[in-house]
């Protein structure tokens, strides 16, 4: 499916002017219709998968205690 550039830049919480520029350097491709830019989104579902699994990474990191220091010496 395609969409335009504005479409693209909020499914991938990106300024609009930061998706221009990449598809200018070729890192985003796009197909120019004449008068706009359509960006084919089947192209960013490996992004959004690695997003989703790095979002689960830190939270399984958040909610790992950290454990006791085996150095800490109680001098009460």
């Amino acid at each position: 499916m395609y969409k335009t550039v504005a479409e693209t830049a909020k499914d991938i919480s990106m300024p609009e002017e930061q998706v221009l520029r990449y598809i200018y350097a070729g890192r985003i491709k796009a197909v120019h219709d004449g008068t706009q830019y359509l960006v084919n989104s089947a192209q960013f579902d490996t992004y959004h998968e690695q997003l989703e699994r790095i979002k689960e990474e830190i939270e399984i990191w958040r909610n790992t205690p950290i454990p006791e220091d085996p150095d800490i010496k109680d001098e009460d």
